[in-house]
């Protein structure tokens, strides 16, 4: 079977999209969620991540710049204009990353499974080396196996421009850094696409990233695939704020539903965490 990390983000950012990863982690359909540890919902939300659902799903840290951060947020625009161009504060940065991962042990008293970034950001320059250089000091230490891995946007061969956008911000040259500091990173990021169309059109993009991960050679040394997701319960009430809030429904409404379950079986897909 075709072994592969199904990553939910944007764990915290509200309470609908909390309910749907709960459920689809209980399930058995996503083994790991992304965290955002500096919005309000943060501390009620933690509670909810009982030790016993923490054995079925790797637990990580979403790490945010452009939502909820406080110490120094800009939108992703601008975050990337600031970072390609040197005017990111190295020292804010640093303590912007500081911040998330104290409250993500705070709450959990545990490291995170594994570190990514909302909408990317942990590949950014300046982010990134800012990143490498929090992590060697704070695990570095710690054995191999011990230590968080990074979620690297790479995406596999027949990708479509979006994803290779993505990885061309910085993708390789944080694989490069977390490697040579001794961390693991996983090898391929699938789910990227652009939030349109109905379940079915999700149905089907499930399909071909299914046809791609047949196609992956993975060692099994090497960390499995990711494919990441952002799936919502469905409200009366829709966020203005979050222009995938429409996409996040729909990818609930196909994601939790029976059919999707035994089609994962039959299309030899096994969730797996990270350290299966």
């Amino acid at each position: 079977m075709a072994k592969v990390i199904i990553c939910a983000d944007d764990y915290a950012q509200s309470a609908a999209i909390d309910a749907a990863i709960l459920t689809l982690i209980e399930r058995g359909i996503l083994t790991a969620t992304s965290c955002m540890t500096l919005s309000p919902r943060w501390p009620d939300s933690a509670r909810q991540l009982t030790p016993q659902l923490r054995t079925k799903a790797d637990l990580g840290l979403h790490l945010d710049f452009t939502q909820f951060s406080r110490t120094m947020r800009a939108s992703h625009p601008v975050l990337v204009l600031r970072s390609l161009t040197g005017l990111l504060s190295t020292q804010k940065v640093m303590a912007n990353i500081k911040q998330q991962l104290d409250a993500f042990e705070d709450a959990l008293h545990m490291r995170p499974d594994y570190i990514d970034g909302h909408l990317h950001v942990h590949q950014l320059p300046i982010i990134r080396e800012a990143l490498i250089t929090i992590l060697q000091h704070r695990y570095g230490h710690l054995p191999l196996s011990e230590r968080p891995w990074l979620r690297i946007s790479s995406p596999p061969v027949g990708s479509g421009l979006k994803a290779r956008l993505i990885h061309w911000l910085g993708a390789e040259k944080l694989k490069q850094l977390a490697k040579a500091a001794g961390f693991r990173v996983s090898p391929v990021l699938l789910g990227v696409y652009d939030f349109q169309g109905d379940a079915a059109a999700y149905q089907a993009r499930w399909l071909y990233w299914a046809r791609q991960l047949k196609q992956l050679l993975i060692s099994e040394k090497d960390l499995p695939p990711v494919l990441m997701c952002h799936p919502a319960r469905p409200t009366q009430v829709i966020d203005p704020h979050d222009p995938i809030a429409i996409a996040r429904m729909i990818e609930w409404q196909v994601m939790q539903s029976a059919d999707f379950s035994a089609w994962l079986s039959m299309a030899d897909i096994q969730p797996v965490k990270g350290l299966h």
